[in-house]
């Protein structure tokens, strides 16, 4: 999964662009937005007229300007991208931010509607097209602000303050240290706006779901134990300022002022910040209910409806994404028995899936020796993929990768595994973070496939290959469509397969589980939101159905609780991708590359899954040898 900065990234929105002119990419392949990597065998493009080329520069430098305009609205995206404006400040969360981010949304639009897409380069034609179609998604999303869970164990205001401190703000000299205090100060004020959030969303009928508040009172907690708290060690902030000035070159003096100041900033606003919020949310639990799905929301049928075509970029219904899990889950079995002769298990589906959960071979032990050879094993996987890219790609990303385990302050409530792509300016790598916090939940078997999602070929080859494009818009380059972002990391289990990897048969076994956890999401998610299937119901659902561990199960739902049809993307778009690639490979026969295939796939960027059929389409009809 990529990691959620949702919270950031709605403060820009999620107005998604591809499309430009063309250009050449950091690794020097030729790249058009519109067709992908160019081939040899493609006709020269046609020469722009005039009037064409001025005005698509012109709407191109359009699109920029509404990226600034967003991008100076939020604080913490700035600090995301490595930009140190705005450093000591917080997002805007009041109501009458949003208000007026919906009223420039509303506007942007407008502008965009003026224009005449006939005098466009066909590259710009297809971003204003997309530019418009986000816009437009976005403004219908205004209706249902209060309908979302701020806080919740997977992403939460309270703990993105912390990550966004220990893992994107960076201390380079004292007025980076100063701009850190600042945010410490100013906690008070950001818990505030949160805390009016809830009780929004709480007068509308949405309260996070019981069964979360355990979870994010103890990240609060954590957050707050520790010096200079209490005698303990350092506090997680407390211990992160301290490493990060001291290695700063200046006197001990200057060193011992500032952590002075971030001590106080913590003791008198930090501190009781946290433990206001963790007194609201005490009291907010006593509200909450366990009807999990969005049927409970008001207007929850709609909203859920919303969430799909949001997340699938389709117009896919819930009964039609319920049944093509069914479908997905047998298929998958089936495959599964394969590895249960080829490995003489003998034995039901269901015995070898017990197997698998409980058999110690398959699961490092949870002491610090158990996680680091975790973490040096996922290390040498995906150096190893790093040998063989060229066999499946033409264009490499520039950007390093390092393996991590979750901060101990959000492991117990943090997912599976998720990926945070590098910083623009290189001064923060691509993070696959993996969360050690019960070794139990992360079998061996499932490392194979999980290194190759989160990192490489998944979403660092995809992230940072995008961000690194040149001479194509800011908003596609830091745009997410969920259906194309997740089916691509799902895809990228796949293809190492066909490389003749995933030589034991356990780990190739790992891979269809984790296939098959993705299918079976298909099933729960709707269930739980559309058929009203209780938390226990799909927690039994997946027990039954595939050989992850109970922990797994249980954590697995709870995150589809509080991301309604979000789950629903990965195995919709890994299909739309197979289809192509299938469609692809008959019309092209002995023409088909598959390193051009997956260039231009990645070349374009994020986009929905209808225009990335029509961008293979293109570069399919461009590729084909014409008929004499």
């Amino acid at each position: 999964m990529k990691l959620k900065t949702t919270l950031i990234a709605a403060a820009i929105s999620t107005f998604i662009i591809t499309g430009c002119d063309e250009s050449t990419n950091s690794a020097g392949a030729q790249i058009s937005t519109s067709q992908g990597i160019s081939s040899s065998k493609q006709a020269p493009p046609a020469k722009l007229s005039k009037k064409t080329s001025e005005a698509s520069k012109k709407v191109n430098q359009l699109f920029e300007d509404f990226f600034q305009e967003r991008l100076d609205r939020s604080p913490e995206f700035k600090t995301f991208l490595g930009i140190k404006e705005d450093y000591g400040k917080w997002n805007n969360l009041s109501p009458e931010f949003a208000q007026e981010t919906h009223e420039i949304n509303q506007r942007q639009l407008a502008e965009l509607n003026k224009i005449d897409p006939s005098i466009l380069d066909r590259p710009t034609k297809l971003s204003l097209r997309l530019a418009k179609r986000s816009l437009q998604q976005e403004i219908a999303a205004y209706q249902w602000r209060n309908h979302n869970y701020p806080i919740n164990q997977m992403f939460a205001i309270h703990s993105g303050a912390a990550s966004t401190l220990i893992s994107q703000h960076r201390i380079d000299d004292t007025g980076d240290a100063e701009a850190y205090i600042a945010r410490l100060n100013a906690i008070p004020e950001y818990f505030s706006q949160l805390q009016g959030v809830l009780e929004e969303s709480a007068k509308a009928g949405t309260i996070t779901p019981k069964f979360v508040f355990p979870y994010v009172i103890s990240d609060a907690q954590n957050l707050i134990s520790g010096a200079p708290f209490d005698r303990k060690t350092d506090s997680p902030l407390f211990a992160d300022f301290k490493t990060k000035v001291e290695a700063l070159d200046i006197s001990r003096v200057q060193k011992q002022s500032l952590i002075d100041k971030a001590q106080k900033a913590l003791t008198e606003n930090t501190g009781p910040a946290y433990s206001a919020l963790i007194r609201y949310l005490r009291e907010l639990e006593k509200k909450a209910n366990t009807d999990d799905g969005a049927w409970k929301l008001a207007d929850g049928d709609d909203f859920y409806k919303f969430r799909l075509s949001l997340f699938t970029s389709t117009d896919m219904t819930a009964d039609e994404i319920h049944r093509v899990g069914l479908e997905e889950v047998t298929r998958i079995h089936n495959e599964m028995r394969e590895i249960m002769r080829k490995v003489k298990f003998e034995g039901k589906l269901n015995d070898f899936f017990e197997f698998m959960r409980t058999d110690k071979q398959f699961y490092y032990p949870t002491t610090e020796e158990g996680k680091a050879q975790y973490l040096e094993e996922a290390s040498a996987i995906i150096d190893t993929m790093k040998g063989r890219l060229d066999e499946l790609f033409i264009v490499k990303p520039k950007a390093d990768l390092d393996v991590r385990a979750v901060e101990p302050f959000r492991e117990k409530s943090a997912g599976k595994a998720f990926y945070l792509q590098p910083a623009p300016d290189g001064s923060r790598p691509g993070i696959y973070y993996a969360n050690l916090y019960n070794m139990d939940d992360m079998p061996s078997y499932q490392m194979e496939a999980l290194a190759y999602h989160e990192g490489i070929p998944g979403h660092h080859m995809q992230l940072s290959i995008t961000q690194e494009l040149e001479g194509i818009p800011k908003f596609r380059q830091y745009g997410l469509y969920t259906a194309y972002t997740e089916g691509w990391g799902l895809y990228s289990e796949m293809v190492p397969k066909e490389m003749g990897l995933y030589q034991d048969p356990y780990s190739d076994f790992g891979r269809l589980a984790m296939e098959l956890w993705r299918a079976a999401r298909l099933v729960v998610d709707t269930g739980i939101h559309a058929k009203k299937w209780t938390r226990e119901q799909a927690i039994q659902y997946l027990m039954e159905n595939t050989p992850n561990p109970e922990g797994d199960a249980i954590k697995a739902i709870e995150r589809y609780i509080v991301m309604p049809g979000q789950a629903t993307a990965y195995k919709i778009g890994m299909l739309k991708i197979l289809e192509l690639r299938e469609k692809a490979k008959t019309e092209l026969g002995d023409q088909f590359d598959i390193r051009q295939f997956h260039n231009t796939v990645l070349a374009n960027g994020p986009v929905p899954l209808d225009a990335l059929e029509e961008i293979i389409d293109e570069w399919i009809a461009n590729t084909r040898t014409p008929k004499v």
